[in-house]
């Protein structure tokens, strides 16, 4: 499997984020959805937690700063079209703001 670099990501193709799904390393089940930035990458890379961008308060946040809930990135793995992310995670805690595992609680269909 080839390694890529941020430098490969296609940030342009959203206006700068990317999606960045969140997958518990050992269960699994996909905790939650974020975007991430480059600045965020570079920090999730630099300290081993997830670092997202926060479309809402336009400012960068680490999973966890509030709540202690931090998400520790074992793995990042980068798509054949090189726009979405996942990061394998080991969760401490409830990943999902509203205190549950998971931000995917609720069943659509």
């Amino acid at each position: 499997m080839t390694k890529l670099s941020i430098d490969d990501i296609d940030f342009e193709k959203s206006q700068g984020l990317v999606p960045v799904i969140v997958q518990d390393s050992k269960s699994k089940d996909i905790l939650m959805l974020a975007y991430a930035n480059r600045l965020a990458i570079e920090e999730t890379v630099r300290t081993g937690y997830g670092h997202y961008w926060s479309r809402s308060r336009n400012k960068l946040w680490k999973k966890g700063e509030e709540s202690g809930n931090v998400q520790k990135v074992l793995e990042i793995k980068i798509d054949c079209d090189e726009d979405t992310l996942i990061y394998l995670v080991e969760q401490s805690g409830n990943a999902c703001h509203k205190n549950t595992k998971t931000c995917f609680q609720r069943d659509l269909i």
